[in-house]
């Protein structure tokens, strides 16, 4: 039983950090039709900021408990800066082009973004453990689970909750969903449709930057884990359908599940069984689990 306990509890925590990550990428794609491959670059930009900063803040003097204020600072400080220098630099040129022209180029930025992080911070790991062991440890029965897990799992449901309240309840979101269905019409009615491609993509990037931020006290900080984030966010989004916010739910609670049984029964299988449930739904249902509908254009 204890065992079967630590499987949900490592999916639910897995899956929220998959959340956390692929909610913005699957955003994006919504909004502006972009499958976006810098995401994996604010993320890891967000891991070596928080880690990097918030480590010399402490070798420094600072307290302790602050450290969970630099994480949040160092993810928001990533995304508000570098992300509209992205759109408004070069995504904004580019929206005329075809979908494949504009996914080769984020990719582009990607390659460049990951050398700029190797320039920057270098190629040796980063360690921030301080963070992670500060609030303690929860029991559940026999297990015992460090209290950190559970920003983890806030950091889902805050971003979740949060995007469906503003898409489905607020004027802001009503007027976003009308982006969403048709940019053209948008703009015909007084729509700043490009306002809220910045504001999506800076959002969409705030999300992976945060996704890193807060990953980062739990693992060893290096280049090239960004590449690891953009495959399983783009598994997510997959098998929940493109574009789909439930969808992104669905599919990160499948994956975290899914990986959390192949860890503890089969550890080799690990990646495997991730690629094998997205062919499965793919094989079944084409546009994944939640997929929007598209207006056909005649």
């Amino acid at each position: 039983m204890d065992k079967i306990i630590a499987v949900f509890i490592d999916g639910i925590i897995y899956s929220s950090w998959l959340f956390t990550a692929g909610i913005g990428l699957t955003l994006i794609y919504g909004v502006m039709k972009i499958l976006n491959l810098t995401h994996g670059s604010f993320y890891s930009l967000g891991a070596y900021m928080a880690a990097s900063l918030t480590g010399y803040l402490l070798a420094n003097g600072m307290e302790p408990m602050l450290s969970y204020a630099v994480l949040f600072g160092s993810a928001l400080f990533v995304a508000l800066v570098l992300a509209p220098l992205i759109e408004r630099g070069v995504l904004k040129h580019m929206y005329v082009k075809d979908e494949v022209v504009i996914m080769l180029i984020t990719y582009a930025l990607f390659l460049i973004l990951e050398d700029a992080i190797k320039m920057i911070w270098g190629v040796d790991p980063y360690f921030i453990g301080e963070p992670y062991g500060l609030l303690g440890s929860l029991e559940f029965g026999e297990l015992i689970y460090p209290t950190y897990e559970l920003i983890q799992i806030v950091l889902a449901l805050t971003a979740g909750l949060g995007l469906a309240y503003t898409l489905m309840r607020t004027r802001v979101g009503k007027l976003l969903l009308t982006v969403i269905h048709d940019p053209e019409v948008s703009r015909s009615l007084g729509i700043n449709v490009n306002r809220f491609y910045l504001v999506t993509f800076t959002f969409g990037s705030l999300l992976a930057a945060f996704a890193g931020a807060f990953w980062a006290p739990k693992v060893s900080v290096v280049p090239g884990m960004g590449v690891e984030i953009i495959v399983l966010s783009f598994a997510v989004i997959v098998i929940g359908g493109m574009g789909s916010l439930p969808g992104a739910a669905v599919g990160a609670c499948i994956v975290g599940v899914v990986r959390s049984i192949s860890v503890h029964y089969a550890p080799q299988l690990e990646l495997f069984v991730i690629y094998l449930v997205m062919a499965l739904v793919l094989a079944f249902r084409p546009r994944g689990l939640f997929s929007t509908a598209e207006a056909r254009k005649i």
